[in-house]
């Protein structure tokens, strides 16, 4: 039995670093640039492997050389990778991100092979009814997700990115809805800035518990019972590209392990913050010893 079943996203990431993000027409020089494994689920599963959950993946790659590395790079972070299914013909998933001197990205993606993840992948087999927790993202098919929110036995977490509408018949399956602020007006059509009006904002979702990242803020869990800000620590950012992912994989994996989402949550904002510390987006997920150091120490 596993701990974490993501079923998301796999891509290839190329980074292109520059003083300032170019405006429609303009361009820019960059300031260098790097290549990487990505794609939201991906780190998401590497992010709750290295916190140490038992971890499998869901998803599919391209049949190129990208694909097989990608592949490769989740097994050796000791995920179950025979749910990575290989589509013939097609290129891997692409993402474009632009970082600037602020740490702050723009990103644009291709799926790929991701847009090939079907329901059928999601049915084959057990492991979605066997499994504590289920976690997933939007840079897959929307019917496979909904699939996914029918065939979980466990608990049911959306990461609803990229931001777009949900059907209420998806949002009254997920049990967690994690957002930022973008994805929360999106969802919504209200754009908040304070902490209560995100909190009142949130409460305009009926159905599942919701979480929203606040980045340096930290979080904002909005149930039924109120509403509960966990505060994040004090770091100097140097590339956010991976927090939201850290933070979805850890508190994933802390509530597949049992802790109550305040204790999930305080491990989880703690590993967005240290995420943005190093360059990279998978490459950035921390291990479990350096969020507990972390935690102890604030």
């Amino acid at each position: 039995m596993f701990d974490v079943v993501v079923v998301g996203s796999v891509n290839y990431d190329l980074t292109v670093l520059t003083d300032h993000h170019p405006r429609p027409g303009e361009t820019v020089l960059g300031t260098g640039h790097s290549t990487g494994a990505g794609g939201k689920g991906a780190n998401q599963a590497v992010a709750a492997a290295r916190f140490g959950a038992r971890v499998a993946m869901l998803g599919r790659v391209g049949d190129d050389d990208i694909g097989l590395s990608l592949v490769e790079g989740l097994r050796t972070e000791g995920i179950d990778v025979t749910g990575v299914a290989v589509e013939p013909g097609t290129r891997s998933g692409l993402a474009v991100i632009t970082l600037d001197r602020e740490g702050e990205n723009t990103i644009v993606v291709s799926p790929g092979a991701n847009a090939m993840l079907t329901v059928s992948d999601v049915l084959a087999g057990a492991r979605l009814r066997e499994t504590r927790l289920v976690l997933t993202q939007l840079e897959i098919p929307l019917e496979t997700v909904m699939a996914a929110a029918r065939e979980t036995a466990g608990v049911f977490c959306l990461n609803a990115a990229p931001a777009r509408a949900l059907p209420s018949e998806l949002l009254n399956q997920v049990e967690i809805l994690l957002v930022n602020r973008t994805e929360l007006a999106t969802l919504t059509g209200v754009m908040a800035d304070t902490i209560d009006g995100i909190g009142s904002t949130a409460r305009l979702i009926h159905g599942p518990t919701i979480v929203v990242t606040l980045g340096a803020e930290g979080a904002l869990i909005v149930d039924s019972d109120g509403m509960s800000h966990v505060e994040a620590p004090l770091v100097d950012p140097l590339d956010t590209t991976g927090a939201g992912d850290a933070f979805c994989g850890v508190l994933a994996a802390a509530l597949a392990e049992g802790m109550t989402l305040g204790e999930a949550a305080r491990l989880a904002v703690t590993a967005g913050a240290l995420a943005t510390t190093r360059a990279g987006a998978m490459t950035a997920m921390p291990r479990r010893d350096e969020i507990e150091a972390l935690v102890t120490r604030d």
